[in-house]
Parts: structure tokens; C-alpha cells; sequence
């Protein structure tokens, strides 16, 4: 006669139970991790900023816009122009000048439309005394109009710089300028273009010994006529923890002149057409 044994299975699944509810640690599932910060993208950000009013209806409803997150921002004054007496709206041309404010002071300034180089994140106030057109023709306006814009992507570390030693200028007599051009980043490669300008009408002549630059060449073929008041360096050499120096003579006569400095350089986009900056270096006084 067969019998049925009950009691080792029993047994056996009695004792597995403590097993199943105690995992070793390493079993244990990671407890989820808060997700990492995204990076805000390059964006343009627009608020309305005012609207413009002329005796015979005419209106134009102003905008202000920013673009962040790139070196540049650009700012532009985008309008809606009005006629009372005619339900279309016509195309709006704009111009004018803004003044960008953080904290209170002075950020930036230019044309509009126009760029500058991004100031970083933070809350605007912009001011823009703006011209606002109609086409066809039949609204012009002025005025000026008012917005607070917050930007929130980080401004990139720089990637180039360009000190000097030496200076100032003085009137009538030449000075040895010596200037370092550092490139700080892994990206990108050796190559930049540095120049330095000096005021054309004053006189100044730039020289220099380095075979690197040159003062450029302007005229038509076959002219060989030069700007001294400029000058012109190729540098293909630059590395992190490797500037190059650039030595430069400045020969003032009695008219002053101030000399700027400036940095083209290119960085890794494949083919793309726009794949560099430029940043300005110091600008030496002449007292």
C-alpha cells in the first residue's frame, strides 16, 4: 500500500520562508537616485515690453527678446503694428538702441537688432528706445519700452585669453608690448588668429620680428601697400600648458591712440560653416 510523506515537504517550505525574506545585501536593488541636473538649452526668451501709440491710431505693440546659452546673445524688438483704420496688419521694421541692467548696473548695450557676448544667467531689465515702421508705409513711431527677462542657461568657461605685459603708450615715443595668448581647453586644436588695431588717423605703427604676423595687405593687385596701424598673427601652436607670446613695437607720434587686441579661434564641429569665437583681448591706453 502506497503511503503519502507530507512531512519533509512541509519542513522543507517552512525553512525556505525566511530565506525568501531575507535577501543578502547584495541582492538588494540600488534605492533610485534623484535625477541629475539637466543643463539649460540655448533658448530666446521674449516678454511684451510696451506699446507705442501716433495721433491718428497707429499703434505697435513692442516686444523685447534674448537669446542665452550660446557666446552670443543676440536681442532683437519684435512689433505689431496697428491701424485703425484698416483691419490689416502690416510688416514691422524695427531699430533702435538697448541697455541691459543686473542688479542694477549697466550689463550690456548696443543696436538693435544686434548681439553681445552672453553675460551669463540672471534677470534683465532691458530698456530699448526703439523706431517702429510700417510696410507699406503708415505707422511710424518712437518711444521707449521697458522688459524684465530671466536667463537661465550657464555661461560656457572660456576657452582662450590674452594677457599683456607692459605699456602704457606714451605720445612720441615707441613702446614694447608683450603679449600671451593661453588656450585652456582640451577642445578644439593649435590654430588662432590674434590682431591687434590701433587708431588709424593717429599715426601708430605696429612691427614686429615675428615671423608669425604681418601688417595686412590692402589695394588692389599688384599694390603693396600695408595698414600699419594693424597687425596680423597666425598661431597654429597653442596647447594647454603651451602659450605662445607675441613681442610688438608701438611707435605713437603726437596724436595718442589706444591698441586692441583680439582672438579668433576655431573649435570641433566637423564641416560645419560657423565652428569658432572670438574674444577680445586687453586694450592698452595711451596716456
Amino acid at each position: 500500500m502506497r503511503t503519502r510523506r507530507t512531512g519533509p515537504r512541509t519542513l522543507l517550505g517552512t525553512a525556505a520562508l525566511p530565506l525568501a525574506l531575507v535577501a543578502p545585501a547584495w541582492a538588494l536593488p540600488d534605492p533610485p537616485s534623484a535625477p541629475a541636473p539637466v543643463a539649460a538649452e540655448p533658448m530666446t526668451v521674449c516678454a511684451p515690453a510696451g506699446i507705442l501709440r501716433g495721433p491718428d491710431g497707429q499703434r505697435a505693440s513692442v516686444s523685447l527678446c534674448l537669446g542665452s546659452g550660446t557666446p552670443m546673445t543676440a536681442v532683437s524688438a519684435p512689433a505689431v503694428c496697428h491701424r485703425d483704420a484698416s483691419p490689416a496688419r502690416p510688416a514691422c521694421l524695427t531699430s533702435g538702441t538697448w541697455t541691459a541692467r543686473r542688479d542694477g548696473q549697466v550689463a550690456a548695450t548696443g543696436t538693435l537688432p544686434g548681439s553681445r557676448e552672453y553675460p551669463g544667467p540672471g534677470t534683465y531689465d532691458i530698456e530699448a528706445d526703439v523706431r517702429v515702421r510700417s510696410d507699406p508705409a503708415g505707422v511710424d513711431l518712437r518711444g521707449t519700452v521697458r522688459a524684465t527677462l530671466t536667463l537661465t542657461a550657464p555661461k560656457a568657461p572660456p576657452t582662450h585669453r590674452v594677457e599683456v605685459a607692459g605699456g602704457p603708450l606714451r605720445r612720441g615715443g615707441a613702446t614694447t608690448l608683450t603679449y600671451t595668448v593661453y588656450r585652456d581647453s582640451d577642445r578644439g586644436d593649435g590654430s588662432a588668429r590674434f590682431g591687434l588695431i590701433g587708431e588709424e588717423a593717429s599715426g601708430v605703427e605696429l612691427t614686429t620680428d615675428d615671423a608669425r604676423c604681418v601688417n595686412p595687405l590692402v589695394g588692389r593687385h599688384p599694390s603693396t601697400e600695408r595698414h600699419l596701424f594693424a597687425l596680423d598673427c597666425a598661431l597654429t601652436d597653442l596647447q594647454p600648458g603651451r602659450p605662445a607670446k607675441v613681442k610688438v613695437r608701438i611707435a605713437l607720434r603726437e596724436a595718442c591712440s589706444t591698441v586692441v587686441s583680439k582672438l579668433g579661434y576655431w573649435m570641433p564641429r566637423g564641416q560645419a560653416l560657423y565652428t569658432g569665437a572670438m574674444v577680445a583681448g586687453p586694450t592698452v591706453e595711451c596716456v
